[in-house]
């Protein structure tokens, strides 16, 4: 692997060339986001060959030549960490180009755009420049229109949008997906439970509830899940808290046919209606790419998420390979803070059968291998009808809106600040081969901010106008450039399941802490209250939690408590408090139009330097033989 530093000496050389290009470009590139769930980028083996030498994952067989040849024409960045390992908080952000505690969005909040300190969307700027914009897919960022009232109300972020649950799913059109159910109680309609639909091939469906509120679930539903279980060979996370997750299992769909298939089939006729109207697989009249004008579509798959549902084709072939399983003990949960222990016991897998680990690891690769072949035709049309039309174009790749483990602390999810949620990769390929030269791996420390920043650059915005001031990130043009002083860390912060968390990896260490001595979200009585908490409380009520990975690469042996390690712990606990408690926190009652706190007691403090006093990191050979 190139190492950052001379890939960007290299790439310094281009320099000139890039402002002539920008200079003589007569129209903004099209531009192409394609976003990934819960992918993991050991699936892909051009990013395995940089970082770990070997096609293969660490853990087993992958295969991706469509994703290995869109790397090869671009540049692949190796590690780039997500601002919140779950849907919509990252998604949010990715959005916003702002962390989580900068646009107040931690968990599945119902935000909207009412309040004073939000700003635009990359959409919605774009759209503002001239560009039509499209979304096939999974929106899930969570952003909303204040009704007047908070709801789930479209932001109509996008020209054009179809959905793949409340268009696709709705309309009859996938595979296995579950949903909420209503009815009426007491007088009131009520959630009375969740239920589990199966679309067959030959137009058959069946429904049952998986969950029922208040009461236990039918003789029926009971059987209609036991069939529906062995007809598919379904595996599902039984050991967790949510039992009913589908984690292996073969797709009532074949290749081709299923919902991710279907949003590139709209995706499709989108492209190809040019200027035209037509109608999508439901019968919505909807108009196709405008060519007077530049188009940023956002193609946001939702594979490799649960139900982890891989097409026979695939399924059968990634069956005769044999997975290593990840390392884990349960000693090692003793090591963990009480937050962190309860993560385990709410997303652990540890106790599934050998079988159907092997069951679980296979399945999740294979499906990755079937969304490889998915993105490569998704990328082919586009750059058909860029090329087709002569204009330039700009493809990103956000592989994974975070990360999944497979067994890694014990655990099959996301949601931790383990490098498994949040560690993920991006691909930058443009037109230009002068501006994304080809062939080239960056190991900088990127962030999921900078994808905001890297659109609106690309489509000729000036990204450092005092317009533009809200932005977090940087522009990956500026990264591949050396333009931008390289980031010391990555941060974050996420309030789901056990409460809020916030986090911080360097080259060597892992921290994250508990943020508020509460685990609901935030509500109007809170609002900038207590933030001295994680700085003042016992270090044991922050639950602290830190990894050296110079002895401890696989994050394993939480050494927060160890007497070598105690003021080093201490250090990271004061600089990531006042990075995302008091430089520019929000914290906002959604329900409410207009009310939010902005604490700035620490402005400055995200400088991305780690000035930590020498004297206070152990030697690594201190603790390198402890278990």
């Amino acid at each position: 692997m190139v190492g950052g530093l001379i890939v960007f000496a290299a790439i310094g050389l281009f320099g000139d060339a890039v402002v002539r290009a920008e200079s003589a470009q007569t129209r903004a590139p099209n531009l192409l986001w394609i976003v990934t769930d819960d992918h993991r980028p050991d699936s892909i083996q051009a990013y395995n060959r940089a970082v770990h030498g070997q096609d293969d994952s660490p853990l087993g067989h992958v295969e991706s030549p469509n994703i290995d040849r869109l790397a090869s024409e671009g540049v692949l960045f190796t590690r780039v960490f997500c601002n919140a390992p779950v849907c919509a908080p990252s998604r949010g952000s990715m959005h916003t180009g702002r962390y989580p505690f900068r646009n107040g969005h931690y968990a599945f909040e119902i935000t909207h755009q009412a309040p004073d300190f939000v700003r635009p969307t990359v959409s919605q700027t774009l759209r503002d420049h001239g560009y039509q914009t499209a979304l096939f897919g999974k929106p899930g960022h969570y952003i909303f229109r204040w009704g007047p009232g908070q709801g789930y109300n479209d932001a109509g972020l996008f020209d054009t949008e179809v959905d793949f649950k409340h268009d696709l799913q709705k309309n009859g059109i996938g595979e296995i997906f579950t949903g909420v159910r209503f009815g009426k109680r007491d007088g009131r309609t009520q959630v009375v439970g969740t239920a589990e639909k199966v679309l067959y091939p030959d137009g058959r469906t069946k429904e049952y509830f998986i969950s029922r509120v208040g009461e236990d679930l039918t003789p029926e539903d009971l059987a209609a899940r036991r069939e529906v279980d062995q007809q598919f060979d379904l595996l599902r996370s039984y050991t967790r808290s949510n039992p009913n997750l589908i984690i292996g299992g073969v797709n009532p769909k074949p290749a081709g046919k299923t919902v991710d298939a279907a949003v590139v089939d709209e995706y499709t006729r989108y492209l190809t209606n040019r200027d035209s109207e037509y109608l999508t697989a439901w019968g919505k009249a909807q108009r196709g790419v405008d060519t007077d004008r530049p188009v940023f579509i956002h193609l946001s798959f939702h594979l490799p998420h649960t139900p982890v549902l891989p097409p026979k084709s695939f399924r059968d072939r990634f069956a005769q390979y044999s997975y290593k399983v990840p390392e884990f003990d349960k000693s090692d949960v003793e090591r963990l803070p009480p937050q962190m222990q309860r993560m385990y016991q709410a997303t652990k897998i540890d106790d599934l059968t050998p079988a159907e680990k092997q069951t679980a690891i296979q399945d999740y690769y294979a499906f990755c291998a079937y969304g490889d072949a998915l993105i490569g035709d998704a990328v082919d049309q586009f750059k058909a009808y860029c090329e087709s039309r002569g204009e330039d174009y700009l493809i990103l790749f956000t592989i994974g809106d975070h990360g999944w483990h497979l067994g890694e602390q014990g655990i099959e999810a996301k949601f931790t600040p383990w490098r498994q949620s949040v560690c993920d990769s991006v691909i930058l390929v443009s037109s230009d081969k002068n501006a994304v030269p080809p062939g080239t791996v960056c190991d900088q420390l990127v962030e999921y901010v900078d994808f905001a920043p890297t659109l609106l650059a690309s489509a000729g915005l000036d990204i450092q106008s005092e317009r533009f001031d809200y932005l977090d990130g940087y522009s990956l043009f500026d990264v591949i450039d050396g333009k931008r002083m390289e980031r010391q860390y990555a941060v974050g912060e996420i309030n789901v399941i056990v409460g809020p968390r916030a986090y911080l990896h360097t080259d060597r260490f892992r921290f994250s802490m508990r943020t508020r001595p509460f685990d609901n979200l935030v509500n109007k009585d809170q609002l900038g209250q207590d933030l001295r908490w994680a700085f003042d409380a016992p270090a044991e009520e922050v639950d602290l939690m830190l990894y050296d990975l110079a002895v401890d690469p696989l994050e394993r042996r939480n050494v927060a408590g160890q007497s070598e390690y105690r003021e080093l712990a201490e250090w990271f606990r004061q600089k990531l408090g006042r990075i995302v408690l008091g430089d520019r926190r929000a914290e906002c009652d959604w329900s409410m139009e207009n009310t939010f706190h902005i604490s700035d007691f620490a402005l400055g403090a995200d400088d991305k330097k780690l000035d930590i006093p020498p004297e206070i990191i152990p030697e690594p050979r201190m603790v390198g033989s402890k278990r």
